[in-house]
């Protein structure tokens, strides 16, 4: 792959700490029970679909629906390689922890992206509980998490796990750390505020299982993937610039927060993959920021892009319209024009950048397509 091609794949997606403002959920039955609802077992490929002629006028609101989960252990030959001793990065500090056994497993983070590496790397089996964000094809895992991202330790301890793995982005991170007093491995890698750490996060958990060799090849894989998604998706972008969407990506949970992503929350990088427009990189706003009606209202975005519990705690798009009234004025709240997805998936990290940008895609340029 020549350096031009992962210069842009480098830039796709974000697991950003911003995303801990509110993703949570139930934390009883499985996590493949709990998952997000907004997935779809067929989608016709994206080479197939009928783009409507100008995204930027279309009415109507649109849940994004997600490809089926193709998520598979990678075809490797790699073996594993035990007792490994790994470098641990817990914020109290690093530390060496010896694993020795990865028969059961407990994987915690806020986007459930250390289990789908651990599955990647051909161990989702060996997992016997995980966070509430853990989607794993076929397997029915029990959730370690109370209101989203709390470890509950004494469901931890009832597993029997000999490792746990943790990007410290659940807690209380002591009383993950305080497993070790009952002999449990507990290792912590970085968690991931761009596509590069994501990957690196990758590598480190390849390192804690003993497989390490496996991490260069899952980023081969999975770069080529996204490079790949991102073809598919020019085609579907129109050539007129006065065509495309131009999209604010807004953060409500309830009436009292509502917040504009801008530069470096991932959110721009997602939306320079899809071809559209950034109204906050127009207007210059970074990071994450309450918005204010002014600053909406002068933005102007045809189309605005939230989370599908966040629209769900305001009551909807009328809602929505009703409770943030400066988001009526705008274009989009004109011709409601508002874009919902699954909460856990914006933020996910490399394994689902492409289904990500696939599901973002379907419902920026064919939104005809969702209607059942």
């Amino acid at each position: 792959m020549g350096r031009k091609k992962v210069s842009l794949a480098a830039k796709i997606t974000a697991l950003m700490a911003a995303v801990t403002l509110g993703l949570s959920g139930c934390a009883s039955g499985s996590a493949s029970d709990t998952a997000d609802a907004n997935s779809a077992p067929k989608l016709a490929p994206l080479s197939e679909l009928t783009p409507v002629d100008n995204p930027a006028t279309y009415e109507g609101p649109s849940t994004v629906l997600l490809p089926e989960n193709d998520l598979q252990p990678l075809d490797s030959k790699v073996e594993q390689k035990l007792p490994v001793t790994v470098t641990s990065r817990p914020p109290s500090g690093e530390s060496e922890v010896t694993v020795k056994s990865t028969e059961r497993i407990v994987s915690l983070s806020l986007t459930g992206a250390l289990s789908d590496f651990i599955y990647a790397y051909g161990f989702g089996d060996k997992i016997v509980g995980a966070d509430i964000s853990t989607d794993l094809p076929g397997l029915d895992i029990p959730v370690v998490t109370q209101g989203g991202h709390n470890v509950d330790a004494e469901s931890i301890l009832e597993l029997n796990p000999d490792l746990v793995i943790s990007d410290g982005t659940v807690g209380p991170i002591d009383v993950i750390e305080q497993l070790r007093d009952a002999g449990v491995a507990v290792a912590f890698v970085r968690s991931a505020s761009t596509y590069e750490e994501s990957f690196e996060q990758g590598q480190q958990v390849a390192d804690v299982l003993g497989v390490s060799a496996m991490g260069a090849e899952l980023r081969e894989f999975y770069e080529a993937k996204i490079e790949a998604k991102i073809a598919e998706i020019k085609a579907l972008v129109p050539a007129d610039p006065e065509k495309l969407p131009r999209v604010a990506f807004l953060y409500m949970r309830g009436p009292g927060v509502f917040f504009l992503f801008g530069k470096g929350t991932g959110i721009d990088t997602i939306l320079d993959a899809l071809g559209a427009v950034d109204v906050a990189e127009e207007i210059g706003w970074e990071g994450h920021k309450p918005m204010n009606d002014e600053a909406l209202v002068a933005a102007d975005p045809n189309l605005i892009l939230v989370m599908t519990k966040g629209l769900e705690s305001v009551g909807g798009v009328d809602g929505m319209l009703e409770t943030h009234q400066a988001v009526a004025l705008t274009d989009a709240g004109e011709r409601r024009r508002i874009v919902d997805a699954p909460d856990t998936r914006i933020f996910s990290g490399v394994t689902r950048a492409a289904d990500t940008l696939d599901g973002l895609a379907r419902a920026f340029y064919a939104p005809d397509s969702l209607k059942g």
